[in-house]
This record gives structure tokens, sequence and C-alpha cells, in this order.
């Protein structure tokens, strides 16, 4: 069974689990989904702010499609939350990701 399938089984029992969600999402993109994934990642954030590896990947995903602005907006977002939950490793990973696109 490919990873996807056992993603979509798995989701079945667990439609709302984050990490599944995320794990989709990623999925999707390396098949080239894209905007699936985008759209999966913007769910996940908007239901689940919290899980901040959402908004890494999704920035990441904005500047593979060529959307930096958007990108730009997600690492700021996701800063913001990292601060607030005082998590300081995600908050370096966004903050370089954030710094890498700027310059």
């Amino acid at each position: 069974m490919s990873r996807m399938a056992q993603l979509l089984e798995m989701l079945k029992s667990e439609p709302n689990d984050p990490f599944l969600n995320y794990a989709l999402a990623v999925e999707l993109a390396k098949l080239g989904q894209i905007d699936t994934s985008i759209d999966k990642l913007e769910a996940l954030i908007s239901g689940n702010p919290d899980y901040l590896g959402s908004y890494y990947m999704l920035g990441k995903i904005y500047e593979q499609a060529l959307q930096p602005e958007k990108a730009i907006e997600t690492y700021k977002k996701g800063i913001e939350i990292a601060k607030k939950l005082n998590d300081k490793k995600t908050l370096g990973e966004l903050n370089e990701a954030l710094l890498m696109l700027e310059d």
C-alpha cells in the first residue's frame, strides 16, 4: 500500500487529525498536486492554528509555486504563533526561511 493510500485510509477514521492532514498535504506536494496541497495546509492552519509545521511547509510550497508574497505572509504568521507558543526551534526555522526569501 502506498503512503498516500495509507494516509487516506487512516483519515477515514481520524478525518480531523492534524498530523495525518499535514502528511497528506506533504505527499500531495511531492506528487506535484500543489494547489490541492495548498488547500489542505490552509484548511489545517484554519482549524489548527497552533500546528506550527504547517506554516513552514505552506511557505515552502508557496515559494515552489512562485508566490513569494504569500510565502512571506505565511512565515510571518507562523513566527507570531511560534513566539506565542515559545517554540524556539520552529521560530528559528521560520525566521531563517523568511530571511532567505526577503534577501
